[in-house]
């Protein structure tokens, strides 16, 4: 029952999207993330804790402004994402630097006949970037977590994220898929960001703490060679974002110890940090990324 009751919500959202006003639907989101900030004070507290934690410098009035920016900046995030849903947003149009990104996605194409590994994380918005990758010829497999509603992943989740030619696996079936995907010099895109368990992870360091991170992404590396390319995108105003693609990254380490993968792990969650540090506000604080 509840899932159902979870579906038709959604369904009511994307109705919602699709017949009012974009600036209303901005407004309603903005209000349902202050309602939820206030409300879900579990939540709250954890994301005021991840930012002091991370930005010790920063005054406790200074961390409570931030949070809420996280809170309204998602807000946008999935107003927009029921917008593209329901073709209501131009994906093509609300990238500042099309041409550029576009231009260096021709380029690596011309590098990568291992595949390229496209690093990147909750930040922003992430599903605006992999749907802007596939439309200019940049179509990846994605690698999720499986939702908990199955009505939702199954008739509108996976649905989305496959309209321009992306694909998905979960995690328990995708290293198998990234091999077979890489092998053909395919794209596959890792969200690396998210808590993960003992398995297959190393504790590294994430803005001064050790943090569980998979190794999937160096144990690739090590084995088949592919690029591995930071990729995000980070607004710059409402309905406005500049795709940030950083150098692919390199490891001189030898291929075959352990404490490589532990050495390369870090070296991923570095890349990311500075990226987070230059856009706080837009990375999913929210998340118990330190198992607090």
């Amino acid at each position: 029952m509840r899932e159902k009751i979870e579906y038709w919500l959604v369904k009511l959202f994307l109705g919602l999207a699709k017949i009012a006003p974009v600036s209303f639907v901005y407004i309603f989101f903005k209000m349902l993330a202050w309602l939820l900030y206030y409300l879900d004070s579990k939540r709250r507290k954890l994301t005021i804790a991840n930012l002091s934690s991370a930005f010790p410098q920063m005054s406790k009035k200074e961390i409570e402004q931030l949070s809420k920016q996280v809170y309204v900046g998602l807000s946008k995030t999935v107003a927009e994402i029921l917008l593209m849903f329901v073709d209501r947003f131009d994906i093509d149009n609300a990238v500042v630097n099309r041409e550029e990104t576009i231009e260096k996605l021709e380029s690596l194409a011309k590098h990568s006949s291992k595949g390229i590994i496209a690093m990147t994380a909750h930040f922003s918005n992430w599903e605006l970037l992999a749907h802007f990758l596939a439309k200019h010829g940049f179509p990846m497999l994605v690698i999720g977590r499986e939702g908990n509603n199955k009505l939702i992943e199954d008739n509108i989740t996976t649905p989305f994220r496959r309209k321009y030619g992306n694909d998905s696996a979960f995690k328990s079936k995708a290293m198998l898929s990234m091999v077979k995907r890489l092998k053909k010099g395919g794209n596959v895109g890792i969200l690396i960001d998210q808590k993960v368990g003992k398995q297959n992870s190393v504790m590294v360091d994430f803005f001064g703490q050790k943090a569980g991170t998979t190794t999937s992404i160096a144990f690739l590396k090590q084995k088949l060679d592919p690029l591995v390319v930071p990729f995000f995108i980070a607004r710059i105003d409402d309905g406005k974002y500049r795709i940030i693609i950083e150098e692919p990254i390199e490891s001189e380490e030898a291929l075959t110890s352990e404490s490589v993968l532990e050495t390369m792990t870090e070296q991923y969650n570095q890349v990311m940090e500075s990226v987070i540090r230059k856009y706080p506000a837009q990375w999913f604080w929210m998340h118990n990324r330190w198992r607090r």
